[in-house]
């Protein structure tokens, strides 16, 4: 079928109601969860061959989210799904309202080749939960494990309920010229834009998350070593390639030297004799030509090795960048951080504060009074203290970007109401009704009114 012909299956197929009922959204998550435990092996395989993704690299990022997102979905769809009644106005008597939380209809997500079952199934999950029919695009670059996607879909749901469609910038156009119910899109903030301005020509609402330069602070008070190890992590995680991955880090300056130290010393801890085997490569060979160019800017003190044949960089950091140099002024997506140094907070807010609001932001310290100082001062999407990545890992927390991060939030009961209307609806009779509303309008209704809206009333 074509892409036109996809959608409008899906249009008819959900205008039966098929999608509505809690029993149906229950049964279609009990079998995508099948789908993916079933499917597991495969798709570990596609993640090797798109990002050399170890196993448990895959499990922990990728597959474990998203089977922990379904049972949190199953565990709450029936309370979410319920009317909720609303507190009732004195002008409204007898009437009664609620809310309820209705699905849009046919929706798009579009998927980014970074995390591709992950953030694939994670927004399938909240659409198929809110009851929708869904239109999948995966990303191209990420073809092994796009073409797996497909395969598990088409195997476990009919296509006029969820359907994938493969391809490049050319199916991407099409999709986006299409008239979807709701847009759900996860990538670069460039793509983001014209996501966007497809939309609005058919006022579709959108969700967007993007991405940014995610900072690191790490104050006087911090414990050095911690830091340094769970920026590691934070580093070599997926080569990097994760839009909420710390991208560049501002360090109190007389700490600076020591921190690179205990880096390079946690480095070697993961991966001992600089045996990088089982770390992520970078996604293909454009990505990594502009990452190594990169190394060139500021000094490089840590790491610096590159294989061409494998697209492999070795986590590096830089020091003496420019707040100019385009390490500093594009999202790196890679595993290279660039580090400032500062003597007064106030220098770390005037630098955060003059540009595009990050979807993540980081500090360490063991002083409240500076994370209050920080959170008061910087708008970001979501972030930790004393920690990196981990907030996104909770059903409870939702996530999502601010600005040129992004608009929007999912995850857990954020993804449900991400994907519906809520939808306010007052039920009154014929029993009773209230003059006050109706003309003649008096001088003594307005009088009454008055004091009803003012609070007066007794």
């Amino acid at each position: 079928m074509s892409i036109e012909e996809i959608v409008r299956s899906e249009r008819a197929y959900f205008k039966t109601g098929a999608t509505r009922p809690y029993s149906f959204r229950m049964k279609q998550l009990n079998l995508l969860e099948e789908a993916i435990k079933r499917n597991e092996k495969r798709l570990m395989d596609a993640l090797k061959s798109d990002l050399n993704k170890t196993p448990y690299e895959s499990y922990i990022t990728e597959i474990g989210i998203v089977l922990e997102e379904i049972r949190y979905h199953k565990k709450h769809l029936k309370s979410w799904m319920k009317a909720k009644c609303v507190s009732h106005k004195l002008s409204h008597f007898p009437a009664v309202g609620y809310r309820v939380n209705e699905p849009y209809g046919v929706v798009l997500i579009a998927s980014p080749w970074n995390y591709p079952v992950n953030l694939t199934f994670e927004a399938l999950v909240g659409a198929i939960s809110a009851g929708n029919c869904a239109v999948i695009k995966p990303s191209a670059y990420s073809a092994a494990t796009s073409h797996v996607i497909k395969e598990i879909i088409e195997e476990t749901f009919e296509p006029s309920y969820i359907s994938v469609v493969e391809g490049g910038r050319a199916e991407n156009q099409e999709l986006f010229n299409q008239k979807f119910d709701y847009i759900f899109f996860t990538g670069s903030v460039n793509v983001g834009k014209t996501v966007m301005e497809a939309a609005s020509r058919h006022l579709t609402p959108v969700t967007l998350e993007l991405g940014g330069k995610s900072p690191v602070i790490i104050d006087k008070t911090a414990d050095i070593r911690v830091a340094a190890k769970r920026l590691v992590f934070g580093k070599s995680l997926n080569a990097g390639q994760t839009c909420i991955a710390p991208d560049y880090l501002f360090i109190y300056e007389p700490l600076r030297d020591e921190f690179i130290e205990e880096f390079k010393k946690e480095l070697n801890k993961a991966f001992p004799d600089g045996n990088y085997e089982e770390m992520p490569t970078i996604i293909n060979e454009k990505h990594f030509n502009r990452l190594t160019g990169l190394l060139n800017e500021g000094k490089l003190v840590v790491g610096g090795k590159t294989d061409a044949e494998r697209r492999f960089i070795e986590p590096s950091v830089l020091i003496d960048v420019k707040p100019d140099d385009e390490v500093m002024t594009d999202e790196i997506f890679g595993p290279i951080l660039p580090i400032m140094t500062y003597r007064h907070l106030s220098e770390v807010i005037d630098f955060i504060t003059s540009r595009p609001r990050p979807l993540a932001f980081y500090v360490f310290t063991r002083d409240k009074r500076v994370v209050k100082k920080l959170f008061d001062s910087c708008s970001f999407g979501g972030g930790c203290v004393n920690d990196v990545i981990m907030h996104i890992t909770s059903p409870d927390m939702p996530f999502g970007g601010v600005g040129n991060s992004g608009m929007g939030n999912y995850h857990g009961k954020k993804s449900f109401e991400t994907f519906t209307h809520s939808r306010s609806v007052l039920v009154n009779n014929f029993s009773f009704e209230a003059p006050l509303r109706y003309h003649p309008y008096t001088d003594k209704k307005m009088s009454l009114m008055k004091k009803y809206f003012s609070g007066d009333m007794k």
